[in-house]
């Protein structure tokens, strides 16, 4: 099994039938010899829960109005990641709804602040015009993060009102090609998504080149319009995440803190299978629980310290250690 052989009908076979515990070792075994046991922590600020879109999966919909809503001040945001910086995070993400008050002048500042630090920088705020991820390249952005969600455009177009599959592809291609290593990826579980979609997905990710692929079980949240489905399992979404690793395999891969909402040993449970990546939350305060994509979200009542220590003392545990320096995909 190699990233050369696996076709369509492959992947779906590993989706499928194959026995898990065995195609967790293989993804484990390729995760140890491309990219090696360090796992890369990047610390995570989300600096506002407003939203121009109406996404039926997400909890902080547009149209949600049981949302107290957020917005961090510019100096917020800069102070936070300086005390991120400070508990020796090399990687600061930088996540939102699609909120245009950070319009690109904004965002440019706050970048240019973040940037005297000397971390790596990544965004994840949405779709923006080609003028802004220029502008926040040129600003010292260093990666960008937007998922697809899903190649089933049927499925995309229903689950995202009002917005464009391929205005969203087109945005991934713009970023991937302003020099950003591109980080992209799926929910599993979502309602209506078939077995073959998510092949498609997967292969679509290897396609378009991507530096990181972030692959994460569908939690319905109770005040949006998919509160009565299903929602997606641990095994589906490790099961996808241990095959994106045998696609691609020196990517960057992260351990989802929705997998440990399913499961208290969820994101380690990750790390055996493929995963190089944690992404700790260093939001503090209130901010913490306000940030809600989806219910059960876990250590909304942690400090940033306390979720570092803890999340090094969970990889540690497993014989793993924590990366050095800013952890980029290796090809760069």
């Amino acid at each position: 099994m190699t990233n050369d052989t696996l076709d369509k009908s492959a992947i779906i076979e590993l989706l499928t039938a194959a026995p898990a515990d065995e195609l967790y070792r293989r993804a484990d075994d390729v995760r140890r010899e491309a990219v090696g046991d360090a796992v890369h922590l990047r610390g995570l600020i989300e600096f506002s829960n407003i939203c121009r879109n109406d996404c039926l999966y997400c909890g902080i919909r547009r149209g949600n109005r049981q949302v107290q809503r957020y917005r961090m001040t510019d100096e917020e945001l800069v102070e936070t990641a300086k005390r991120a910086a400070a508990l020796g995070f090399q990687t600061i993400v930088l996540q939102s709804g699609e909120d245009m008050h950070f319009d690109q002048a904004r965002m440019c500042r706050v970048i240019e602040q973040i940037k005297r630090l000397d971390v790596a920088l990544t965004l994840s705020v949405g779709e923006r015009d080609y003028e802004d991820f220029k502008a926040f390249r040129e600003a010292g952005a260093d990666r960008y993060l937007m998922r697809i969600e899903t190649t089933d455009r049927d499925l995309y177009h229903r689950l995202n009102p009002g917005m464009s599959w391929e205005h969203r592809h087109e945005c991934l291609l713009m970023i991937r090609d302003l020099g950003y290593e591109l980080g992209s990826g799926i929910m599993v579980g979502l309602p209506g998504q078939s077995v073959e979609s998510i092949a498609d997905d997967l292969l679509y990710l290897k396609d378009i080149g991507i530096d990181m692929a972030g692959i994460g079980p569908f939690i319905p949240h109770p005040e949006t319009p998919l509160a009565g489905e299903a929602g997606g399992t641990l095994e589906q979404a490790l099961r996808t995440m241990a095959i994106m690793r045998i696609l691609m395999p020196d990517i960057n891969i992260p351990a989802t803190t929705a997998m440990e909402s399913l499961h208290p040993q969820g994101r380690i449970m990750a790390l055996q299978a493929g995963a190089n990546v944690v992404m700790p939350n260093v939001t503090e305060g209130e901010y913490r629980r306000l940030y809600e994509l989806y219910p059960g979200k876990i250590c909304v009542n942690d400090t940033p310290a306390h979720c570092c220590s803890c999340i090094g003392l969970k990889i540690r545990s497993i014989g793993r250690t924590i990366g050095q320096g800013r952890g980029g995909h290796m090809k760069r």
